[in-house]
């Protein structure tokens, strides 16, 4: 299947991929092997081992390096955590857009078609959400309680591509973070300008797109039918293991808090009031309390009922 050309028709890089890794080495080989597999062919892909115990990362792609000059491969010398390890792979982006890939996740073979495409077709747009199906550890299919939630939440639109920006933008994330963060595609100078915020380790793609869209005077984000990525979703994820200990919640509450007040002072009244609310973290939270019981973990409840109430 041919490349198409949106952006450029010669060699160079359009879109850089960024994958800060720590994690399981078999399902980083699959989402690096799913970029090295895209038909759009102007890519640079750059991966962030955090430390992660094992040489096998570090002779896997120092090999692939070796044979595609477009593989990039980067050690830390201490481990620096998943929020710190996203800010050095932004101080790195060097294309005009990026991606910062989950590493266990898997980029269907449209996947930089698509985007790429759609930063031609519209030059004023800041983030591409494409189309997105959910996987467990072991690649099958699934829907869970999370991902409906996402689905019911997510705006609707009657064409395949849909633009928000501003208020609108700001109301109906606060409402139900509805994106997912490794599958989006960015535009770099924006994301640059903004940065990822260093007080938030579970929210900060939430606040990321939230700054953009207070700040950017953009078509912030552009919503697209068309599937392109797999988002693998697994009980041993960072986000998971933070959820069911209730930490995830202290941040999420934390924050919806400063985003009322911040919304409150700027006049945008209806983003104020869904920041309060926050109702899907609520709704969330009162999930996990269900599952604790039945797991007979207690120790979490009154973190998550917390959560729930106030």
């Amino acid at each position: 299947m041919r490349s198409r050309e949106y952006l450029v028709g010669n060699n160079d890089v359009v879109i850089d991929v960024m994958l800060p890794y720590y994690g399981d080495v078999d399902l980083m080989k699959k989402a690096v092997a799913s970029v090295c597999a895209q038909h759009y062919q102007h890519w640079r892909l750059v991966v962030i081992d955090d430390g992660y115990p094992s040489p096998e990362p570090e002779r896997y792609l120092n090999e692939l390096a070796s044979q595609d000059p477009r593989v990039h491969y980067l050690r830390n010398s201490e481990n620096l955590g998943a929020n710190a390890n996203y800010r050095k792979a932004l101080d790195l982006v060097e294309a005009p857009f990026f991606i910062m890939m989950g590493a266990d996740d898997i980029m269907l073979p449209n996947y930089l078609d698509v985007v790429a495409e759609a930063f031609s077709q519209h030059p004023e747009v800041e983030v591409i959400q494409p189309g997105v199906s959910t996987i467990n550890e072991h690649g099958i299919a699934i829907t869970a309680m999370p991902d409906r939630i996402k689905k019911l939440c997510a705006p609707r639109h009657r064409s395949p591509v849909m633009e928000l920006r501003g208020e609108d933008l700001a109301v109906s994330l606060l409402r139900a973070n509805w994106t997912y963060f490794p599958s989006l595609a960015w535009r770099s100078s924006t994301v640059k300008s903004i940065g990822f915020r260093i007080d938030f380790d579970v929210v900060q793609d939430l606040a990321l797109l939230l700054d953009i869209a207070t700040q950017s005077q953009h078509k912030n984000l552009l919503v697209l039918d068309e599937l392109a990525f797999l988002y693998r979703r697994h009980g041993g994820s960072d986000s998971m293991t933070k959820a069911l200990t209730g930490e995830r919640f202290d941040e999420e509450r934390r924050f919806f808090r400063w985003q009322a007040r911040r919304y409150k002072d700027l006049g945008w009244t209806r983003a104020s009031r869904a920041a309060s609310a926050h109702f899907t973290s609520r709704l969330n939270a009162l999930n996990l309390m269900i599952q604790a019981l039945k797991q007979r973990q207690f120790k979490p409840l009154i973190r998550l009922g917390q959560h729930v109430l106030t």
